[in-house]
């Protein structure tokens, strides 16, 4: 008898509640641990707050494969998946900065872009779903890696590493924020007038 392999696609409704789903709200429950750890004076927690961040952003990666290969991608996930991955990356830059390891303008920037562009999402979320695209997953990476080198306790000659990815970080959020504002007013304007009055008459 055969039986389905690990990449099956589902013949039925998607499932809010998969693997893919699970994994993604996962990352937002390591947030307030992630927190935590960064504050506890000792240097070993230091390396748990690391391990913990570089663990959810691992999963970032995860989910999105299983909901592309098992065919679990859900509007849910469009949503929530982008969300996570903003509380992770904002919680750190926050914390970053109330310690003094990141310029605090650096930290606002990449913060107001981030839930600017969630913000956007939801208020054209009726005319249809903004997609992640290839500059975003560029500019998710190249925070993830910035940040990950400012946790981990390098000596302050190296500090320099750190600062020039997130340079690089910076510019690509940027850039892809204004690409998403661009994206939205073409699916508004695809979607048409919607006053009264102002619809097509047949």
């Amino acid at each position: 008898m055969n039986t389905p392999g690990p990449d099956a696609v589902p013949s039925g409704p998607v499932p809010v509640w998969n693997i893919a789903n699970i994994l993604t709200v996962s990352r937002l429950v390591m947030v307030p641990l992630f927190i935590v750890f960064m504050f506890l004076e000792h240097p070993a927690w230091r390396f748990a707050a690391f391990a913990v961040f570089v663990i959810a952003a691992i999963t970032d990666h995860i989910d999105g494969e299983l909901a592309r290969r098992r065919n679990l991608v859900t509007d849910f996930g469009k949503v929530a998946d982008p969300i996570a991955d903003k509380a992770l990356t904002g919680a750190a830059l926050v914390v970053l900065s109330v310690l003094g390891e990141l310029w605090w303008w650096v930290t606002i920037v990449i913060l107001v872009r981030e839930w600017g562009v969630t913000a956007l999402r939801f208020a054209v979320i009726r005319h249809g779903i903004i997609p992640a695209s290839r500059g975003g997953k560029l500019k998710t990476v190249l925070q993830i890696v910035a940040i990950s080198v400012y946790l981990f306790p390098l000596p302050d000659p190296l500090q320099i590493v750190a600062h020039v990815i997130m340079a690089a970080a910076l510019a690509a959020t940027v850039w892809t924020g204004l690409d998403y504002v661009i994206q939205a007013l073409r699916l508004r304007r695809a979607a048409g007038p919607r006053f009264p009055g102002t619809e097509k008459k047949a």
